[in-house]
């Protein structure tokens, strides 16, 4: 403790020197009383130099006085030049101008005077941090309503609530251990735990909309807008919602609210390396021990990204994520203030979520060359959709849905009204493609608003169950 506060006191005066620091009572160029040399502050009742301060501290701590002499009877001249050439005729000057030797402190005072230095010290810090917490932001009262209607939509279309563990159960052993179909990047699926999974996935698509329609703003940004959104974090909000329901005891993940599943089986089961991630990400996630609140505004963050490609309102949907990262914030500081970095670490996860999402997209593109279409939900294919059709569609008005392939439109003229209680109406839905049957058309078209119908229907949920 002693060397490293000598050492941090010999850096700071080299700073000093190097800086020109001057203390704000003295002024520019002050002369030392003793030497002439320049001044660095008031030491021992007069202002001098480092030299002399140094001279006359040593002098009085190892009682060297005594020891000195003069070989000019005492009447040397002490400039900044001869200063060091006679110690007693220094020694008698510091005492001239009015050193004082009784504010030199000994050896026991010393370590005294450093120990409450140090005291003084912590206790600054504890102060400050205090008031550092007490500064700290509670939510507004238009955060906490913002943070209560997130926390409700969150609670209103997440399976099962807290009662996950005991309403589970676990896929049989079997299931997922024996792949048979080979994907290109050299995994392997096992089409009856595939089969398992596709069963639930529809319904877990279907809440992440309801949860979406829920939040506020969102519903006030266009139609296009707001399926973009849903379809770039549809697996992200899955995934945390998978991740929150790890079980390290029993190393699963809770799918649907009663289907429990090992890392084994979810990888095999299609996701391949997907499921490393997820599985890696509970674990993680449970040493933060969030709450409903917290996972609520993670997934409000992550729907409202305004980096997803094709969106029209890019900076209102990036203040709606600003305004949900405030709220955020201002809730972990005033919630868990006493957790160090709770809130940055936090916000990592959000890269984590981004990173599960984008692999996803290049794990779903093998999975759709090497299996089967009818295997695949038709809402599953409509949000997960190849990336190469997503870059080819555009939308040319809210009420009309364009599909491209190879340059050959597929389904268009897909218009829809919206009536008061946000239930959509087909008007028209035509087909301009001659050589397709009629049943290719029928077959398109449908997956061409079935986003759309999840979206806008408000009794489209209740047909289902929840997955996540």
């Amino acid at each position: 403790m002693l060397a490293h506060s000598i050492s941090e006191k010999h850096i700071y005066m080299i700073c000093l020197c190097l800086s020109g620091y001057i203390p704000s009572y003295l002024e520019k160029d002050e002369p030392c009383v003793v030497c002439g040399d320049k001044a660095t502050g008031y030491h021992y009742r007069c202002i001098t130099c480092e030299g002399c301060k140094g001279f006359f501290r040593r002098t009085i701590q190892k009682n060297l006085h005594p020891t000195y002499s003069c070989k000019y009877d005492g009447c040397c001249i002490i400039d900044k030049i001869t200063r060091n050439q006679c110690q007693l005729c220094r020694f008698k000057k510091c005492i001239a101008v009015g050193m004082a030797m009784d504010l030199v402190l000994d050896d026991s005072k010393r370590v005294a005077k450093r120990r409450l230095i140090e005291e003084n010290r912590e206790r600054r810090k504890k102060e400050e941090m205090v008031k550092s917490l007490q500064s700290r932001p509670e939510p507004t009262g238009a955060e906490w309503e913002l943070i209560r209607l997130v926390t409700e939509a969150h609670r209103h279309t997440n399976a099962q609530g807290s009662q996950w563990k005991q309403k589970r159960k676990f896929l049989p052993e079997k299931i997922g251990q024996s792949p048979v179909a080979p994907t290109s990047d050299g995994d392997k699926v096992d089409l009856e735990a595939f089969s398992e999974f596709t069963k639930i996935i529809t319904p877990a698509i279907t809440r992440v909309v309801d949860f979406a329609k829920k939040l506020p703003m969102f519903s006030e940004l266009p139609c296009e807008d707001q399926i973009i959104l849903l379809k770039g974090c549809c697996m992200e909000i899955m995934s945390l919602r998978a991740a929150m329901r790890y079980d390290p005891d029993s190393e699963t993940l809770t799918l649907s609210g009663e289907m429990a599943v090992k890392r084994e089986q979810l990888k095999n089961g299609g996701l391949g390396v997907v499921s490393d991630a997820i599985f890696d990400l509970g674990k993680s996630l449970a040493q933060f021990n969030l709450d409903d609140t917290e996972v609520a505004l993670l997934q409000a963050v992550l729907l409202m990204s305004s980096d997803r490609s094709g969106l029209t309102c890019t900076d209102k949907i990036e203040k709606c994520q600003e305004t949900y990262l405030l709220a955020f914030e201002h809730y972990i500081n005033y919630r868990k203030h006493n957790i160090p970095h709770f809130w940055p670490k936090l916000l990592m996860k959000v890269t984590d979520l981004r990173m599960i999402g984008a692999c996803h997209a290049s794990r779903f593109l093998h999975m759709k060359v090497e299996c089967p279409n009818e295997l695949f939900p038709p809402l599953f294919l409509e949000v997960f959709e190849d990336q190469e059709l997503e870059r080819n569609r555009r939308w040319v008005s809210p009420s009309c849905l364009w599909r491209k392939n190879g340059g050959r439109i597929l389904s268009a003229g897909i218009c829809i009204s919206l009536t008061s209680h946000s239930q959509y109406v087909v008007l028209k839905l035509e087909t301009t493609i001659s050589e397709t049957t009629h049943q290719q058309q029928e077959s398109e078209a449908n997956r061409g608003f079935c986003f759309v119908n999840t979206l806008f229907s408000t009794s489209f949920s209740s047909l289902y169950q929840p997955l996540f």
